[in-house]
């Protein structure tokens, strides 16, 4: 055996000692073990694959029998493939790269011990999702994340906005792992089994005899799940505020690892929705629609985290179009490629918000390019990345789906080509508004230190390069081969459209600023339904939120809690008061007055014995 749960079990280690002895051990303390264990986690999951390689089948690890009933059986059992092996390798390498930044983000912060414990918690269920050979313990993994991120997202809990961020996204992803509750209910009845192999060998032989309809009921109830954790339309809402959390978490949890899941997920359950046109048709449907919608909104926010979160909505909705049009491995390529520059776009502006004592509003800075160099250099690095400049890593993976989105249906692929153009255009209008004219801020900018700088430098490199790293090739054996031909007049289009989208904002914002708001100003009623994001929250206020907080207090609480229920409760508690009072008089202590109870019960009982007597 390869010790397998030695990956998982190392973060675990560090959340346990920081979480428990953490308040009482210095920072260096602290430090060592967060890190260290993260560290030592990629380091074993490296020894792990290269004595596995080339791992051409599924490597499994069987510990105990976790449940036993009747015919369900599910161990705790863990097991890597190719598709594990990418993960393992994105969530333990740039989560150490995070961890290592945190250490000068989070430096000044209260609650040091905490956040690095909830963060080791965190990388512990990633790894258990990744590594689970079956559904429940995937599920687990899903569930853990899931809790780690109310945590982290509201970790400044004494923050309002924090807090109600947290609550949301906890309660958001509530109503897609419901779906996946339910998928999985659904696979143990008609599969007779959650472990992976078992269930995708059923399905492999003629679709396990199940109808078509069954199939993609189980897909569609597992995309639900997915919609909530990877953040797309309907359920995307709890991701842009989810960036109230320190920017380390914003990297870590909705860039690299965290909202992929519901990606790994569907791709992990491809032999699944293989089965099923209908339901990968849905995905590419919901992926698509959440890439135009969250690039729209993009294009005129002005927090700079707040941008950079709906380009990670959009770019998971590139990922879900990859899926849905059958290019699992260009999807989990886009997975891979997102994770580095995303990370380092979210580190990045991590930088600029520590160089500027927190502000966040991009009309308040401009002109930082002398003053923060470094920082500057690796945000541009994972600019041109994220545009598809090529021969940058967003390049690769993003026509590796478009050119998929294009055999399917060619009209997706003219879709994903004005996103892509979009993406360019908001990110590059950030970089302009941030690092370009003259300074509008009043605090005085400073660059990041060594320990912050450091992983940008190797995650600008994994930004610039990363595309190099032949993963649908290394996935072919899982996934297949390309979906969709190359096509050399499709790429320089869509190269076309990113450059385009780069020279309008460098237009707009560099060449002439006051452009821009002639623009919004031309445009006033549709930019106003942009920047408030569609009005989606204050839909989803006046149409659920508001009628179930009212419902709650008009009638459940004052109506059948306060009325019949505790109604009813003091009833029956006045009831019995009042006969007890009427008792209480007759026990007064005056003999006189008990006698004349025996004398008046007698004359009743004779009474009684008489009149029954009489009728016989």
């Amino acid at each position: 055996m390869h010790q397998l749960w030695l990956i998982p079990a190392l973060p675990l280690a560090g959340f346990l000692v920081n979480g428990i002895f953490g308040r009482k051990l210095p920072k260096a303390a602290v430090n060592a073990f967060a890190i260290g264990s993260v560290l030592l986690s990629f380091l074993w999951t490296v020894k792990i694959l290269l004595a596995l390689d080339p791992l051409n089948a599924p490597y499994v690890e069987r510990y105990f029998t976790w449940i036993q009933s009747g015919y369900v059986n599910v161990g705790f059992d863990l097991g890597v493939d190719r598709l594990t092996a990418v993960m393992l390798l994105i969530v333990t390498g740039i989560g150490s790269l995070i961890h290592i930044y945190a250490i000068g983000y989070m430096s000044h912060e209260g609650g040091y011990y905490r956040f690095f414990a909830y963060m080791n918690l965190f990388m512990f269920f990633m790894l258990i999702l990744v590594l689970a050979a079956n559904y429940l313990l995937l599920f687990v993994g899903w569930e853990g994340v899931g809790l780690c991120s109310y945590l982290l997202i509201g970790f400044y809990f004494l923050k309002k906005s924090a807090s109600d961020a947290g609550k949301k996204a906890f309660v958001v992803n509530r109503i897609g792992d419901f779906g996946f509750s339910l998928a999985m209910f659904l696979i143990m009845l008609n599969f007779g089994s959650l472990d992976f192999q078992n269930v995708f060998t059923k399905a492999a032989a003629n679709g396990g005899g199940l109808a078509p309809n069954t199939i993609t009921l189980i897909c569609l109830l597992l995309l639900v799940g997915a919609i909530g954790k990877s953040a797309q339309v309907p359920l995307y809402v709890w991701l842009p505020d989810a960036m109230e959390g320190p920017t380390p978490v914003s990297a870590l949890i909705h860039a690299a690892t965290m909202v992929t899941a519901g990606v790994y997920m569907v791709a992990r359950s491809a032999p699944l929705y293989n089965l099923s046109p209908t339901a990968m048709e849905v995905v590419a449907w919901v992926g698509l629609i959440t890439a135009v919608m969250s690039a729209t909104i993009g294009l005129t926010q002005y927090d700079i985290k707040k941008v950079f979160a709906y380009s990670t909505v959009s770019q998971l909705g590139y990922m879900f179009l990859g899926l849905g049009c059958g290019a699992y491995s260009a999807g989990i390529f886009h997975v891979m490629t997102h994770a580095f520059f995303k990370a380092l776009l979210f580190l990045g502006a991590g930088s600029v918000i520590h160089a500027l004592e927190g502000e966040q509003d991009l009309r308040m800075m401009g002109g930082l390019r002398s003053k923060i160099p470094v920082t500057f250099s690796v945000l541009l690095c994972a600019a041109v990345a994220i545009a598809g400049v090529p021969p940058f890593s967003g390049f690769h993976s993003k026509d590796a789906i478009l050119l998929a989105a294009h055999a399917h249906h060619p009209w997706m692929y003219w879709v994903g080509v004005v996103t892509a153009g979009m993406t360019a255009f908001y990110v590059f209008r950030a970089i302009f508004l941030c690092f370009f004219g003259t300074y509008r801020g009043t605090a005085h900018p400073h660059e990041s230190p060594l320990v912050m700088t450091l992983p940008l430098g190797v995650l600008a490199l994994l930004s610039l390069g990363g595309g190099y790293l032949d993963v649908p090739h290394y996935l072919a054996p899982i996934f297949g081969g390309a979906h969709g031909e190359h096509d050399e007049a499709l790429v320089v289009i869509s190269v076309a459209a990113g450059v385009v989208g780069i020279a309008i904002a460098w237009l707009f914002y560099v060449v002439s600023p006051g452009l821009a708001d002639g623009v919004a100003r031309l445009f006033s009623w549709p930019y106003r339904v942009l920047y408030n994001k569609y009005y989606v929250d204050e839909a989803y206020d006046a149409v659920i939120v508001h009628p179930i907080r009212d419902g709650s207090t008009t009638v459940l609480w004052r109506v059948v809690d306060a009325g019949l229920i505790d109604g009813a409760v003091n009833g029956v508690g006045s009831l019995a008061r009042s006969i007890g009072g009427g008792l209480r008089n007759m026990q007064s202590g005056y003999i006189r007055r008990y006698a004349a109870w025996v004398v008046l019960g007698s004359i009743v009982i004779i009474a009684a014995v008489s009149f029954w007597g009489g009728l016989r």
